[in-house]
């Protein structure tokens, strides 16, 4: 194998590559980046400040349609409660993140953003670009500008949310009103230009081949080769339930041989973040030996996930036992991964 891992490598010990022998390598090149035992986590929480959608994934569970009697808009007034009890809970972190909602505009979301920032100190790591890009036709204004916009409000940083897997002719299956791969990587670079920096997520388990979460993977790469705006690389595996494509999970060994990959295909991007989330925590546990340093956030709230049918629970001191029991050392992060507590 090449020092650098190419996308037909990374197709091959996709389809072929013994898992434990993936897990150890990942493992391994894991160790050369994170010298040491630490795994991080971040204290969030995740707020869907609406559910009404224009997109209507088939995917997902989590949205409504204009009209609907379930859909909402949260008021400023429960936001701020929200947002107090993150911070008394040791939150550093806000999510704000919400569907393709035609009735609110720019204005909306700069006020929502300075709101936030003139009463709490806290980052705000928020708007997947399927939003940004919706905002941006909404006001006839190019993403760049949106995205200028939105950062003199106080938005810190962009999550990878809506890439599911950067391949068209999967999107125009699962998602045929979302945005293009084009559309997303576009938003992605438009944010690192503005000086704004952003994870990428994937979604497996949609139908998708080996080779198209290759595609997704090397999408992602060349666009940190070019920017060097992205921070991590998550994965997330697709929960079918409540959904109108359905289908079956896929199986903890795809989710930790793909994980295992990315981290070997990824020369350009530091942090790998297991998802116990999606996965349930001993399989998130065993993200740590396949190429994972960090789980992510214990989230204080998520609904889109648990609208599928998936919830698993997590405290501080639940997450600081599920890492110590893998012989690791617990520490808590910032959204720029910096450490802010260690747990010895």
């Amino acid at each position: 194998m090449s020092t650098v891992v190419t996308t037909s490598e990374g197709l091959e010990m996709l389809s072929t590559g013994n898992i434990l022998e993936l897990g150890q390598a990942a493992n391994a090149i894991r160790q050369q980046i994170h010298p040491g035992n630490t795994v991080t986590f971040v204290i969030d929480r995740n707020i869907n400040y609406t559910n009404i959608c224009t997109s209507e994934c088939r995917f997902c569970a989590f949205y409504r349609p204009i009209g609907h009697p379930e859909g909402y808009t949260l008021p400023e007034t429960l936001i701020f409660e929200k947002l107090q009890e993150t911070i008394v809970a040791g939150g550093t972190q806000v999510m704000l993140q919400g569907g393709l909602n035609p009735l609110l505009g720019l204005d909306y979301y700069i006020n929502l953003l300075q709101f936030i920032k003139d009463n709490f100190d806290i980052v705000i790591h928020s708007f997947s670009p399927a939003e940004i890009l919706h905002i941006a036709k909404k006001e006839g204004l190019t993403v760049v500008d949106i995205l200028a916009r939105l950062k003199a409000a106080g938005l810190d940083s962009l999550p990878g949310g809506g890439a599911e897997i950067l391949v068209d002719k999967v999107r125009q299956k699962v998602s045929p009103k979302k945005i293009s791969a084009g559309d997303w990587l576009s938003v992605m670079e438009a944010a690192h230009h503005v000086g704004l920096e952003t994870t990428a997520t994937m979604v497996i388990g949609m139908g998708e081949t080996y080779a198209e979460r290759m595609e997704h993977m090397e999408k992602v790469r060349k666009l940190q080769e070019k920017t060097g705006g992205f921070r991590a690389f998550i994965i997330w595996s697709y929960q079918p339930g409540n959904t109108q494509l359905g289908g079956e999970k896929i199986s903890a060994w795809d989710y930790l041989k793909t994980l295992s990959v990315a981290r070997l295909y990824f020369n350009n991007i530091k942090h790998i973040q297991g998802s116990w989330v999606t996965q349930g925590q001993n399989i998130g546990q065993l993200t740590l030996a396949f190429g994972a340093n960090d789980l992510g956030s214990i989230m204080l709230e998520e609904n889109v996930v648990r609208a599928a049918g998936t919830s698993y629970q997590m405290s501080i001191d639940k997450m600081v036992e599920l890492i110590r029991a893998t012989g690791k050392t617990p520490a808590q992060r910032d959204t720029q991964y910096n450490i802010i507590k260690t747990f010895d």
